[in-house]
């Protein structure tokens, strides 16, 4: 099986377990445990409320059979009983001027501490209900104003569906949470397996091209010829270099990232038209350094320069910026080309995405990976307009 043919059939085999794992939905024991504490949580706080509702419909019939009996035989069996019983609503009795004379049911030692409370607790209840007023004379005016506030009952069951509904929503976050991850933790085993799987497919091919090489340097064979073989193996080489280290954690490496991006635009030059015109700024850096995987790292830095090739369709200009911020250094790839639809921005790295006719879409979403789980850093396109380009950063921490 050929080299490129072998590797694309890994990827295909990539894209259809990828494409597998949406519908993996593995539920957690703690997620179904979180649903069951709130099930139970709310059936038992329903109950409660229920209980509540209950004794004061039963202290209403208790009222209500005092007031027959006071129809029948007056006496102050019921005022005593209305007054008496009425522990749960708040109230605060004022004159005819809205000064407070007295106070019902309120946190006698909050009063004590602070004498602001009842003012504050006068404006609320202002606030939530229009007050009650007995007028004991009409000359002079004399009257007393009743403001009152809410229940504790009537404040729980107005907020309960609100409890439930955040209760819910938490337990809808956890869940998507969950299955991300999830999603992302086998997405990044089949990243690993089939990376470590290319590199290992690559290796046999590798060492029978290396030794084919080495016995046509006994023959006859132009030395020229023999050059741009070495150099197609050693290409392939660095492929497979790439490929495991993918599989794996890479070592970083304190290396002068003026130097690697010179070195990948040099590459890129040498196979691309005169019509496109490679710029590096380094701001007057002659070295940035930073922890990078250098076989990595330049594999970024070559799919960007060959995306904005793609889009340049061979002609226009690629500039280079790197800025040796104080702690993190940026690099800003930007190119003359079509630019990417605003539709599209979000889409350029995930894998499989591509508008091109060839190509599989995963140069992107691979060096979204390299950057941002083996450099710490980021990568994502900071601006892009149809028709005049687009700019892809990258930001690394500094050493």
């Amino acid at each position: 099986m050929a080299c490129k043919d072998l590797v694309k059939y890994e990827f295909t085999s990539f894209a259809y377990i990828s494409g597998m794992i949406g519908f993996r939905f593995n539920w957690r024991w703690l997620l179904a445990l979180l649903g069951i504490a709130i099930t139970c949580g709310t059936i038992f706080y329903s109950q409660y409320l229920s209980e509540k509702i209950r004794r004061e419909e039963q202290q209403k019939i208790e009222q209500w059979l005092a007031a027959s009996k006071a129809i029948l035989n007056p006496d102050l069996t019921l005022p005593n009983l209305i007054r008496n019983e009425q522990h749960s609503i708040p109230i605060i009795e004022t004159n005819e001027s809205d000064s407070i004379t007295n106070y019902f049911n309120l946190d006698s030692l909050k009063i004590q501490r602070d004498p602001t409370y009842l003012s504050k607790q006068l404006k609320i209840f202002r606030s939530q209900n229009q007050p009650l007023e007995i007028k004991w004379s009409d000359s002079p005016y004399t009257a007393n104003r009743y403001y009152y506030g809410h229940t504790a009952l009537l404040d729980q069951v107005r907020y309960f569906p609100l409890i439930q509904l955040l209760l819910v929503a938490v337990l809808i976050f956890f869940i998507v949470y969950s299955i991300s991850s999830q999603n992302r933790a086998t997405q990044n085993q089949v990243w690993a397996g089939m990376a470590k799987e290319t590199a290992h497919q690559l290796g046999t091919p590798l060492s029978s091209l290396q030794g084919w090489i080495e016995m046509l340097k006994e023959e006859d064979v132009s030395p020229d010829t023999l050059s741009e073989l070495q150099k197609d193996v050693d290409r392939l080489k660095l492929v497979s270099d790439r490929f495991s280290k993918i599989g794996s954690i890479p070592n970083l490496e304190k290396s002068d990232l003026v130097f690697q991006v010179r070195q990948m635009m040099d590459y890129m030059r040498r196979r691309t038209t005169s019509k496109v015109q490679f710029r590096l700024d380094t701001n007057g850096h002659d070295q940035v350094e930073a922890q990078i995987s250098p076989p990595l790292f330049d594999w970024v830095i070559e799919n960007l320069l060959k995306n904005a090739l793609d889009a340049m369709e061979g002609r226009g200009n690629i500039d280079v910026q790197i800025r040796d911020e104080q702690q993190k250094v940026v690099i800003d790839v930007q190119d003359s080309g079509k630019g990417i639809s605003a539709g599209n921005i979000r889409r350029v790295f995930d894998p499989g995405f591509t508008t091109k006719k060839r190509g599989w879409g995963l140069g992107l979403t691979l060096s979204k990976r390299i950057i941002e789980s083996y450099h710490k850093g980021e990568l994502f396109v900071k601006n892009s307009e149809s028709g005049k380009g687009t700019t892809f950063r990258i930001i690394l921490p500094k050493i």
